[in-house]
C-alpha cells in the first residue's frame, strides 16, 4: 500500500511543465496517495496550480551540484532528518539523470525509492531505469512511470486556469484593446543569454508582423524588461503593447490561448503554448532540440541550427553564439506567416512610422 510518496525535482516553470503527464499517470494510479513535491521555493504557485495532482511543497535547501539556488550542503541534514520522520512509501527522483540527485533521494529514507541511473552509475536499489538520453523530455519522465507499473502513455500538456486568470485576461485584452484575431506574442527573453536570440532579431521580426496588419504584445518577466524595452522602442508608433512584467503564469497562460501564434526562445513560454494549443515559431539557441522541442511538430515550428558545440553547457556563449546567428529574421518570418491564418483585416498600419 502506497500512501505517502514524495516526488524530487527541483526546476523551474519549463522543466515542471515537462514532467506533468508523468504527475497525472501517477496521481491516477494513487488518487488517495498524499503526494509530496520536493522542489524550489518558487513552486509553490505551481502546486496551487496542480492542487489535484501535488498535495502539498516542500522547499529543497539546495546542495552542491544543483545551481538553481545557492550551492551549499548546509541545509542537507535537517532536511534529510526531516524527510526521514515523515515514513514516505516512495520516493521518486525526478529531478535528472541520477548520480547526486540519487544519493539525496536515498538519503530521505522512503520503503522504495525509483529514479535514473548515469551511464556509468551502479546500480540502485528500487526501481531504477538507465537514464532515456535519446527520448523527449516529456517521454523521460513517463519512462519511469512506466517502470513502476503505472500507465503512463499520455504525453498532453495542461495548464489547468482558474476563475482568477480568466478575470486577468479578460482585464488585459479590454485595458490594452487587445484584439485576440490578430494577437501576436513575441517573448525575446530566457533564463540563459546562451538561449536567447538576439533582441534586434526579434524586433526586425515583431516589426514586420505589425507592418502586415497583426497586432504584437511582447510579453516576458519584470527582470527581462531591459531585453524587451529595446523590441518595444523599435515599435513605437505600432499596433503593439508591451506587457513585460504585467501577468501571472495563469494570465499569461490564458492569453496565449487566445493569441494566434507564439514567437519565441526555446524557453517556458514554449511549454506554455504547447499546454494551451497555441501555435508557436520557437527559435532554439544551445538546447538540446530532441529533448526540450514540443511533440507536436506543426503546431509548434521549431528553427534551430547546429554547430558542433551544440547542445551548449555554457551560461554565456564563448563562440560567438553561431546557433542563434544562423537563424535568421527571413527565416523566422518565413515560418511565422505559415503558421498564422490568412488574415481577415486589411493590411494598414496604425500610424505612418508602421
Amino acid at each position: 500500500m502506497i500512501e505517502r510518496i514524495a516526488i524530487f525535482r527541483a526546476l523551474q516553470l519549463g522543466d515542471m511543465l515537462c514532467c506533468v503527464p508523468a504527475l497525472r499517470a501517477l496521481r491516477a494510479a494513487h488518487p488517495r496517495a498524499h503526494i509530496v513535491l520536493i522542489g524550489l521555493p518558487w513552486a509553490s504557485s505551481f502546486v496551487t496550480r496542480y492542487r489535484s495532482l501535488i498535495d502539498e511543497l516542500v522547499p529543497f535547501p539546495g546542495a552542491v551540484g544543483f545551481p538553481e539556488q545557492e550551492e551549499t550542503d548546509a541545509g542537507l541534514p535537517s532536511f534529510w532528518s526531516a524527510m526521514q520522520e515523515r515514513r514516505f512509501d516512495l520516493a521518486i527522483q525526478l529531478h535528472g539523470s541520477g548520480g547526486v540527485a540519487n544519493d539525496i533521494v536515498e538519503q530521505m529514507g522512503a520503503r522504495l525509492n525509483a529514479g535514473y541511473l548515469k551511464p556509468d552509475e551502479a546500480m540502485r536499489e528500487g526501481v531504477f531505469i538507465p537514464w532515456p538520453d535519446t527520448l523527449p523530455e516529456i517521454a523521460r519522465y513517463n519512462a519511469l512511470m512506466d517502470a513502476l507499473g503505472i500507465d503512463a502513455s499520455h504525453t498532453d500538456l495542461d495548464i489547468p486556469l482558474s476563475d482568477e486568470d480568466i478575470r486577468e485576461c479578460a482585464w488585459l485584452l479590454n485595458a490594452y484593446e487587445l484584439d485576440s484575431t490578430r494577437l501576436v506574442l513575441v517573448h525575446a527573453g530566457s533564463q540563459l543569454p546562451s538561449r536567447r536570440w538576439p533582441a534586434e532579431r526579434f524586433a526586425q521580426v515583431a516589426l514586420s508582423l505589425a507592418h502586415a496588419g497583426w497586432q504584437i504584445a511582447l510579453t516576458g518577466s519584470a527582470g527581462e524588461a531591459p531585453i524587451t524595452s529595446h523590441i518595444a522602442r523599435a515599435l513605437e508608433g505600432c499596433d503593439a503593447i508591451d506587457l513585460t512584467g504585467k501577468t501571472s503564469l495563469g494570465g499569461l497562460a490564458a492569453l496565449v490561448a487566445k493569441a494566434q501564434l507564439v514567437v519565441c526562445n526555446d524557453t517556458g513560454i514554449s511549454h506554455i503554448a504547447a499546454a494551451m494549443r497555441t501555435k508557436s515559431v520557437v527559435i532554439a539557441s544551445g538546447s538540446d532540440t530532441r529533448r526540450w522541442a514540443p511533440l507536436d511538430h506543426q503546431r509548434h515550428r521549431v528553427l534551430a541550427d547546429y554547430p558542433s558545440c551544440r547542445p551548449c553547457s555554457f551560461r554565456d556563449c564563448p563562440y560567438g553564439h553561431p546557433c542563434a546567428l544562423n537563424i535568421s529574421v527571413a527565416q523566422v518570418l518565413d515560418v511565422a506567416h505559415a503558421q498564422l491564418p490568412e488574415p481577415r483585416f486589411h493590411t494598414a498600419p496604425i500610424h505612418a512610422h508602421c
